[in-house]
């Protein structure tokens, strides 16, 4: 069900305390409705939160695939119109938010969601945990850009109660620009229920008209600057030049999707190249896939990777942050330099030709996931998370 962002105020409970019987209120908070990784974080956390210690709701500030998954999961969700960070316009509907529904901590998702939620949390008295799931910051931005966004990531990240990164790269990174910057590294977990390669899932490959013989490259993730589909495209280019038998299955959106498919098309690739929108079948795509590639140019600690490792399936990725303290080159996946569409098709034809390689390691990158990213172990560490800032608010501490 949804909760109308103009609600009339309702008296605020009492404090709540972490050991009475009603469970604490939390605010779910992040920028976007569409599904993505940060997205599917938001997900993961809000199913497996211990009810009878945590009653979470979430605000997103546009609607999209997440919301309704949501609403169908009758979890109650807000969507407050906005785009912007640090928008003015969203101020009193938060506030409003968080009064009405007595909310006593806000986890916030991202930067934007951060900065829409500090200023009215602040008012309240209510403690705010951010998680980074990314710097907004990054190398091959302009200058004048990325200090101005470093500048922004110091101010929140010094106006919460706790930080959490999801990834020791960026806890690095946030070391190095940030002064006096902690935070606690909770890596990213999923759910291996839903993630079950021996699981029952759909045939993809004759929904979509996927050769039956062919090896099936996929890529999910927004087709966006950050996860490079141009670099994939060239790359894959290649690997037709020297191979017939591969299909590579492109699913997403993004300002870069019609420039994506346009390149697609001046190379001829053809039926080679399918297109899809965002689709909510990702475990069906992921068995029917045989190799997952995310050429990204920076990352937290990619969920989508995570998804596709606990899968099977063989993994090409970029050499980047979050994504390098996941893969080990030719144990658990290939890694390859950002930006290099060479070193991509060399990594995709080694595992499209040599099949014992590419099920050893696609063996590992699971056992990797069952081991290290278990969204179960991930929801207790940030309940634990939750209970320390709230006795420390509450002077129980």
């Amino acid at each position: 069900m949804e909760i109308q962002a103009d609600l009339e105020l309702k008296p605020s409970p009492s404090r709540i305390k972490i050991s009475g019987r009603e469970p604490l209120r939390v605010l779910e908070a992040i920028r976007q409705g569409t599904v993505g990784g940060g997205e599917s974080h938001v997900l993961g956390l809000v199913t497996h939160l211990d009810p009878d210690r945590f009653r979470p709701q979430v605000l997103s500030f546009t609607g999209g695939q997440m919301v309704e998954q949501f609403r169908f999961m009758e979890v109650p969700v807000t969507v407050i119109p906005s785009t912007r960070a640090f928008d003015p316009r969203v101020y009193s509907a938060v506030k409003k938010l968080l009064r009405s529904e007595g909310i006593r901590l806000v986890h916030v998702h991202g930067s934007r969601a951060a900065s829409n939620l500090i200023f009215p949390a602040r008012s309240l008295g209510i403690p705010v945990i951010y998680t980074i799931h990314g710097w907004s910051f990054h190398q091959d931005q302009p200058t004048p850009v990325r200090m101005l966004r470093i500048l922004t990531e110091r101010w929140l990240t010094g106006s919460t109660r706790a930080n959490i990164c999801v990834s020791r790269a960026n806890q690095a990174s946030g070391c190095r620009h940030i002064p006096n910057f902690h935070c606690e590294v909770i890596p990213n977990g999923i759910d291996l229920g839903k993630f079950d390669v021996g699981g029952s899932h759909r045939d993809i490959r004759s929904q979509l008209g996927i050769p039956p013989g062919d090896t099936l490259v996929t890529y999910i993730a927004r087709i966006t600057h950050q996860k490079d589909p141009l670099t994939l495209i060239r790359g894959f280019q290649e690997v037709c030049l020297r191979s017939g038998d591969i299909t590579l299955l492109v699913v997403g959106e993004g300002d870069l999707r019609v420039q994506a498919e346009q390149l697609a098309a001046s190379l001829n690739l053809g039926s080679r190249v399918i297109f899809q929108g965002f689709r909510l079948d990702t475990p069906d795509i992921l068995k029917a896939s045989d190799i997952y590639c995310l050429p990204s140019l920076w990352e937290g600690l990619p969920i989508g990777l995570l998804e596709a490792m606990a899968m099977g399936n063989a993994v090409v990725a970029s050499r980047v942050d979050g994504t390098s303290e996941v893969i080990r080159h030719l144990e658990n996946g290939w890694l390859m330099p950002p930006g290099d569409a060479g070193e991509l098709a060399t990594g995709i034809l080694t595992l499209h030709r040599n099949r014992e390689l590419r099920e050893r390691i696609a063996s590992n990158a699971m056992e990797t996931v069952r081991i290290h990213y278990n969204i179960v172990e991930m929801t207790r560490k940030l309940e634990s998370t939750y209970e320390r800032v709230m006795s420390r608010h509450l002077g129980m501490e």
